[in-house]
């Protein structure tokens, strides 16, 4: 298995680039055909949230290329993909796979939501037909070590994430969230994550706005918030002081223009904004407005580097669980190579058995004497099975290779030569 990791995260490129390359549902399922057609990768799967962009794939092929690959598929230029991506292979990509799915390469340490971003990448590959045995064997134990960082170590404490960032963002600029009205656009699991927090906080004021209604009253009726359709946030978000927004559309659901006539109705009363949507729900020419404070995910470095710092003693043990869930991997990885030889090794002489044994029953058949036709199969069977030691005997001996000598001595139960 040729394992590449290849992607694009926070770290490496600012949301203007991530937006580019995000991956909507059908995008998905188109470019993991494509990666089969196009590159011949056997197994793959492609994990695409606001953060980050990642392929992992069997492939035998350069970072460059499969760089172009994704340029070309989003029709972008390659150098904005090739400035901005990382590249790991073979155990580096198991250990990247890993950290990833245990949250220790969020922008938030160890928040909790991408184990399920990285289980639904592998569901969606699994039924486009991209899963095999050795990335079902991989996945699994991805998903058995960020289940047990999870349980063993404290990275979980006080659970955040982007969401947590953004309420804690929010409270930091109102000294009080219970008397703020909170409008809420999406109802995916990064919202529903908001609303709860929200909620934690006494927020009692929340209206949810979704392109299905019934989804979004799923999500509200618990928290007791009202639900909107997208069409109908123009004729609500004056009421709004803060705006909290991801959704999976490719276009912005907020302009500048709806804003600014929002912000009229509410004779000027700040607007507080937070896209956590990539690509970016919120047009960014809406920070240009007086009295609208936009932040995208990237703005919430500052809330990020707090909790990543309160969390550095949970995140060491963490990548030592991780350190053993690799080499138990790479353990079951080498293990199939030898269980592959066995079965060939054990196929080939079963051949020739069947073989030897045709030829003597037929013999038998013939009239021939049975105490000839067994001395014949035995000896046959005989100088078949030592014919290939015998030559790798010859041959470490001609080469005066001691220690090959010393391992076949073992392997054919030869015992001592002293």
């Amino acid at each position: 298995m040729a394992l590449i990791a290849f992607g694009i995260n926070h770290n490496t490129a600012p949301v203007e680039v991530r937006e580019k390359v995000a991956f909507s549902t059908d995008s998905q399922l188109e470019a993991l055909r494509a990666l089969k057609e196009e590159l011949g990768s056997q197994e793959s799967v492609i994990l695409s949230t606001c953060n980050r962009t990642e392929i992992y794939a069997d492939l035998d092929i350069s970072q460059q290329q499969l760089g172009q690959w994704l340029a070309s598929f989003h029709q972008l230029d390659k150098d904005a993909i090739e400035n901005t991506s990382y590249w790991f292979s073979e155990e580096r990509a198991i250990r990247h796979l890993m950290r990833v799915a245990s949250g220790l390469d969020s922008m938030v340490l160890g928040e909790p939501q991408i184990l399920g971003q990285v289980k639904q990448a592998y569901t969606s590959a699994r039924h486009s037909g991209m899963i095999s045995s050795g990335f079902e064997r991989l996945f699994q134990q991805t998903f058995s070590v960020a289940k047990k960082v999870r349980s063993d170590t404290d990275i979980g404490a006080n659970a955040v994430s982007v969401a947590f960032a953004a309420v804690q963002l929010a409270k930091h600029i109102f000294s009080s969230l219970s008397k703020v009205n909170v409008l809420l656009i999406g109802a995916g699991e990064t919202i529903e994550l908001v609303a709860r927090h929200l909620y934690e906080q006494n927020v009692r004021s929340i209206r949810v706005a979704n392109r299905t209604l019934s989804r979004a009253s799923d999500m509200a009726e618990p928290l007791g918030a009202d639900v909107i359709t997208l069409a109908q946030i123009p004729d609500h978000l004056h009421e709004a002081d803060i705006i909290i927004s991801s959704t999976a559309s490719q276009l912005p659901i907020l302009g500048k223009g709806v804003v600014e006539r929002a912000l009229k109705k509410r004779r000027h009363q700040p607007m507080f904004l937070v896209d956590l949507a990539v690509p970016r729900d919120v047009e960014s020419e809406v920070a240009e407005l007086d009295d609208a404070y936009l932040y995208t995910v990237d703005d919430l470095q500052q809330i990020v580097q707090e909790n990543r710092a309160s969390r550095q003693s949970a995140a060491a043990k963490a990548e030592t669980l991780i350190e053993q869930g690799v080499a138990e991997f790479l353990t079951w990885h080498d293990t199939q190579a030898s269980i592959d030889l066995v079965r060939a090794y054990r196929e080939q002489n079963e051949a020739l058995k069947l073989k030897l044994q045709q030829r003597a029953i037929k013999q038998l058949q013939e009239g021939k004497a049975a105490e000839a036709v067994v001395t014949e199969l035995a000896n046959k069977l005989t100088n078949s099975l030592i014919h290939a030691p015998t030559k790798a005997i010859k041959h470490a001996a001609a080469q005066k290779d001691d220690s090959t000598l010393a391992l076949l001595r073992e392997a054919l139960g030869l015992g001592s030569d002293k």
